[in-house]
């Protein structure tokens, strides 16, 4: 008889955001697959302040109180914090009023936890699953360089090729918040696997996707619904579209089920100094330069094995 897989120990860096909160949830409702070590905060969606009480928050909704959780960068590693209030609301987690949290948050900075945990963990057994900017993993990568060797795989929620920009013309919000970080990930090695809008923007909320989580019958699926009843109403309106992105849950719906995901294993750079493509993830799908693959950029998934997924776990939860 084969004995089962251990679960794979992640560390979810997140700056909530309704799509980071339905991404935390997924992952907490998968603990015989995944085991999540902590959760760090960064700024991004909406400051710190608010970005770390949102992942308790949703750590609490989930009957998570046990995960810790950690405050770290407050702003890029060179320019001004842009936050994105015009998206999520004033607290990031706008629509369903939520009690604020009573789990306090772990002692330390969320770069130390990383870096602690990483050392302290074999090689090649922690992936790291960025939802944000990537401000407390580069800055980790640059404080204690040899942790680039112990990570797995990054899985990040970030840029785009064919979908172009959602906060400028050329970028993706999570990229152009902090670019120079995102290049120190980008180039640090690790293996990276990249969810872009090209992908996320194919996850699209639909009605009866939404009211499938409604009809769930635990707070939780209330929660999704909610809040996806929230943010829809301004991608709707900017893409005409019949519902909006579930962006970061393609993050952890990945680690679950990688086979929902097609992409390339391609070169990805990072624009840093351009005023008009600040932040371009500049990826190089046709293979048309020499340089070498650094990424997996995924280009489609299978949205109804995605939202099946999602559902199924969701309905795990409290």
């Amino acid at each position: 008889m084969v004995a089962p897989m251990a679960p794979r120990k992640i560390i979810i860096d997140t700056d909530p955001g309704q799509d980071d909160a339905v991404a935390i949830l997924l992952a907490l409702a998968a603990p015989e697959d995944l085991d999540v070590l902590g959760i760090t905060a960064v700024a991004g969606n909406v400051p710190l302040a608010l970005t770390q009480k949102n992942v308790r928050i949703i750590c609490e909704l989930a009957g998570r109180t046990d995960i810790p959780v950690y405050a770290g960068a407050d702003a890029p590693l060179r320019h001004k914090l842009v936050t994105a209030e015009h998206v999520h609301g004033k607290t990031g987690l706008d629509g369903p009023r939520l009690p604020d949290p009573q789990m306090p948050l772990a002692d330390g900075h969320a770069v130390d936890f990383i870096i602690e945990t990483l050392t302290a963990q074999p090689a090649g057994t922690v992936t790291l699953v960025p939802l944000g900017p990537l401000t407390n993993i580069a800055t980790a990568f640059e404080k204690a360089p040899h942790i680039t060797g112990k990570v797995a795989e990054i899985v990040l929620m970030g840029g785009a090729y064919f979908e172009v920009g959602n906060i400028t013309p050329t970028a993706e919000f999570n990229i152009y918040v902090d670019p120079e970080a995102a290049e120190i990930v980008f180039k640090s090695g690790v293996p990276l696997t990249v969810m872009p809008l090209d992908v996320t923007h194919k996850a699209l909320t639909t009605r009866p996707r939404v009211e499938a989580f409604r009809n769930l019958g635990n707070q939780s699926g209330r929660m999704v619904a909610e809040w996806t009843d929230f943010f829809e109403r301004f991608d709707k309106e900017k893409y005409g579209s019949a519902g909006a992105p579930l962006h970061d849950p393609c993050t952890i719906a990945y680690l679950l089920d990688p086979d929902l995901f097609k992409g390339r294993h391609i070169n990805v750079e990072i624009e840093t100094q351009s005023q008009l493509t600040r932040g371009m993830t500049v990826a190089d799908w046709w293979r048309v330069t020499d340089r070498p693959a650094n990424a997996t950029f995924m280009g489609d998934v299978d949205a109804d094995g995605f939202f099946r997924l999602l559902t199924q776990r969701i309905a795990r939860l409290p």
